[in-house]
């Protein structure tokens, strides 16, 4: 009795402080997603109450700032395609990958992206070098070694620095419509695993992910011996996993890699236990047809039809004059997804690659694909 009487009080203590913090936001003046800022508040008083330690308190405080920044940053670039661009910070200038990376940057910003890069040398110079300034982004790590920010974005306001790896990596994945990996170390590997297993596991949105070796270079396929020796025949990925990412040598292949992936498909939603698809153009019936018996194993049920804004979206959903893909997705297998979505984007039915755009305004983060 004297336990109900207590989760009751608690229930109520709670309700209360949620009003009192809805309150404040009104004092304030803050009123768009004012219930959401009201529980943040709340979950900072719970996390006071709970004396996790001062180290702990520190930690989070700083996480929160990182991140806070980070959004601020970003924000005004919602609408523009972005791509991670990740290597070694110890790649010399004159080093064939340094060309490589920097004729990618160049490539990848003409067809109508902009790029994110750790803001050191190497590598992440090479890309910003090649993108340009008034097209990168750098997300810089505070390191007490190797780590200095490149001569192409320091300075600039679209530089942030992080202490911490955790608030930096979400960065660079919600923001990011692909990632670009370059011949690196423990970090760019870091990274790479990152980007496939989020894509993996369903908890970022399909994006293209290309390794990127100089001309002959065989960094990325002697990588990929390993994942075939060590991780596919041993049963710890499945061969629809090895769709996932994309190997070349040649930089034009790999930016073909990545606007095709963009060429019908836009961007994705779950909505009501429902996928629904944003694309450019519709298939037609006979390649409805096709597409529900080659995944007919994805569906959770029903089948998969074309839908609009309309019927499957709120009203304020973006691009509404687009047509969606609907689907009732098992969520069992993220690569087969990809492959979908590399279907509708070959459909015989488009019309040809140079009379559809490399991008379309606004896009939706690629980060935790939940409605």
């Amino acid at each position: 009795m004297n336990h109900a009487s207590n989760s009751t009080s608690h229930i109520a203590g709670s309700l209360e402080a949620l009003e009192q913090c809805r309150k404040l936001l009104e004092q304030v003046g803050i009123t768009e997603d004012s219930a959401l800022a009201a529980e943040l508040i709340q979950a900072v008083l719970r996390l006071a109450a709970d004396r996790p330690g001062r180290a702990e308190m520190k930690l989070i405080l700083r996480a929160i700032k990182e991140i806070r920044y980070g959004f601020k940053m970003f924000k005004p670039y919602r609408q523009s395609r972005k791509i991670s661009i990740f290597g070694s910070a110890r790649t010399a200038r004159s080093a064939p990958d340094y060309a490589a990376a920097r004729q990618f940057g160049q490539l990848i910003s003409a067809a109508g992206f902009m790029v994110i890069t750790g803001a050191g040398g190497g590598i992440m110079q090479a890309g910003h070098e090649g993108a340009g300034l008034n097209q990168s982004f750098g997300v810089a790590i505070k390191l007490p070694f190797e780590q200095k920010v490149n001569a192409v974005i320091s300075g600039d306001p679209k530089l942030a620095y992080f202490r911490y790896f955790f608030s930096r990596k979400l960065m660079f994945i919600k923001e990011s419509n692909a990632v670009a990996l370059f011949p690196g170390g423990f970090g760019t590997h870091d990274e790479a695993f990152e980007a496939l297993t989020l894509v993996q596991t369903g908890r970022a949105d399909p994006m293209p992910i290309v390794m990127i070796d100089h001309p002959g270079g065989t960094y990325w396929r002697r990588w990929e011996a390993f994942v075939h020796e060590a991780l596919l025949a041993e049963a710890m990925i499945s061969p629809d996993d090895t769709s996932l990412y994309f190997i070349t040598d040649d930089v034009t292949a790999a930016v073909s890699h990545i606007t095709t992936f963009y060429r019908n498909y836009v961007s994705m939603r779950f909505v009501d236990r429902q996928l629904v698809l944003r694309i450019r153009q519709a298939p037609a019936a006979d390649e409805l047809d096709r597409l529900n018996v080659d995944f007919h194993d994805i569906l959770a049920a029903d089948t998969i039809r074309i839908g609009s804004a309309a019927e499957t979206e709120p009203p304020d959903a973006p691009m509404p004059d687009l047509p969606r893909l609907v689907l009732h997705f098992n969520r069992n297998s993220a690569a087969r997804l990809r492959q979908l979505i590399n279907r509708l984007n070959v459909l015989a039915s488009l019309p040809q690659p140079s009379t559809l755009p490399v991008s379309i305004a606004p896009v939706l983060p690629h980060c935790a694909p939940t409605s």
